[in-house]
């Protein structure tokens, strides 16, 4: 089956979906070599075309080469260790193979320390709100003065 797209006025594209759901070469891969995620067996029985496809996209930078494996590995701890993820099982498994692969405990502990640098986003985006928000309050709070009105010098 192929699906087909029209983008940028008609340049076509074409995607390519796999019509024999038993026929999953990454996948198979990944879990004869240990790389396999136990957490995606569900999605691999429910939908195995889909994971195929998930996990093609996903490798494909590993394949082209343009990172070499331990660089690999150190951007995926930073990935995994992130505030927004924060999936130890994957930590575990890229610290273990970036060590493998002749990472330091050093080069791993500053690519923590890097990524750590996330979470301080929460205050500096909330603290300079709660100064606006807080002097807002006060304004509002504030005893209104009576305007008065200046007398006028007319000339004459």
């Amino acid at each position: 089956m192929s699906l087909k797209f029209n983008m940028n006025g008609g340049v076509a594209s074409r995607l390519s979906v796999m019509s024999d759901p038993m026929r999953t070469p990454v996948t198979d891969t990944l879990r004869s070599t240990g790389e396999f995620n136990t957490a995606w067996d569900s999605i691999a029985e429910r939908d195995p075309e889909w994971l195929e496809a998930f996990l093609a996209m996903g490798v494909r930078p590993r394949l082209r080469g343009v990172l070499d494996p331990k660089t690999w590995e150190l951007i995926a701890i930073a990935v995994d260790a992130s505030c927004t993820h924060l999936y130890g099982p994957g930590v575990r498994r890229h610290v273990r193979k970036a060590l493998e692969l002749g990472a330091t405990p050093d080069e791993i502990a500053a690519v923590l320390e890097a990524v750590a640098v996330l979470g301080i986003h929460s205050c500096a985006l909330g603290f300079p709100i709660l100064a606006e928000e807080l002097a807002g309050l006060r304004a509002e709070s504030a005893p209104q003065e009576p305007l008065t009105q200046e007398p006028s010098h007319a000339l004459s």
